[in-house]
């Protein structure tokens, strides 16, 4: 069996400037930076027969590590391609100018163009000011691709078709959303009526899946089907790897408990190969609503908007 590719998501810090709605920080018992050691040492680690892009994202906010201006020159040197997710409170034009042509893409979460809404969902975040930031990003970015990921939350469902709408007349246009609502690991009932509501409108606007962006190619999601013994794309397409260090079993495992060892001591194919034989994990996927996706028809669709998805990049 030949070695898949798949997608590193990495966390500068557990640290955040928010306190988001759907974000469980409450499990994270000791928030932390990256340091600077732990850093240099994961960037050795990741290859490129390994690893078809890495996403700067994590629990926390990458934008408030005090060493970020340093760690994107690193990434800009590197040969792997490295995307970021930011909620755009801090992105200013010097950090947007700093970051373009580092990073292939700036993914920044989006919940509501209604004020209430978004104070409810993004909370401690100043709307007005990430909606200048989103502004300015799109007038100085020149090299890197701005996304807007929007927040799949029963409270956004109202107002999403005029956030979509404001977002169209900024000319920003690669929207994304999840086409499940947000549960991670039990921590949000999943509602069938609003998950077709939801489904509809991602339909209508023709929104990208959020979920494909941690996905790798076709014959990678094949590869790891038959390698591994838990059978979970969502989890086996994607390696966390925390901002101690810590190669996770899982993005759902927000406590930090549930280790495949350290970058300092264990290279990214060892820790993919040692989750390979691991079968699921109760306390993590009893209640995810990720469990499960891409099954059967599911699965062939996904494989057809995936393959689409990167013609038209190729393309563009």
């Amino acid at each position: 069996m030949k070695n898949y590719r798949i997608t590193a998501n990495i966390e500068w810090t557990s640290k955040c400037n928010a306190k988001c709605a759907m974000c469980p920080r409450h499990v994270i018992d000791k928030p932390k930076l990256m340091t600077e050691e732990t850093f240099y040492q994961l960037m050795e680690r990741l290859d490129e027969k390994d690893l078809v892009r890495a996403i700067i994202a994590g629990y926390g906010e990458p934008t408030t590590h005090p060493k970020f201006s340093s760690f994107v020159d690193s990434v800009r040197k590197h040969p792997l391609q490295f995307d970021m997710v930011s909620n755009g409170q801090l992105l200013d034009q010097a950090k947007l100018e700093h970051l373009d042509g580092a990073l292939g893409m700036l993914m920044v979460s989006f919940s509501s163009i209604d004020p209430e809404v978004y104070s409810q969902v993004h909370t401690n975040l100043t709307q007005q000011t990430v909606m200048k930031n989103l502004i300015t990003a799109k007038k100085t970015l020149k090299q890197t691709q701005l996304s807007v990921s929007l927040t799949p939350m029963p409270e956004c469902l109202d107002s999403l078709p005029e956030t979509i709408e404001w977002f169209h007349q900024q000319g920003i246009t690669d929207l994304r959303m999840s086409p499940n609502f947000y549960n991670r690991a039990g921590t949000l009932e999943q509602q069938q009526d609003q998950t077709r509501r939801l489904r509809s409108i991602i339909d209508k606007y023709k929104l990208r899946a959020l979920d494909l962006d941690f996905v790798p190619g076709t014959l990678d999601v094949v590869r790891q089907l038959r390698s591994n013994k838990f059978k979970c794309i969502p989890r086996n397409s994607s390696l966390f790897i925390s901002s101690d260090g810590e190669y996770l079993y899982c993005y759902n495992d927000m406590a930090h408990s549930h280790s495949l060892g350290n970058v300092s001591s264990v290279s990214v194919r060892k820790a993919i190969q040692i989750r390979e034989q691991l079968a699921d994990d109760k306390t993590l996927c009893s209640d995810c609503n990720m469990r499960g996706r891409y099954q059967g028809l599911e699965l062939a669709q996904m494989a057809v908007k995936h393959l689409g998805n990167q013609l038209i990049a190729k393309a563009s």
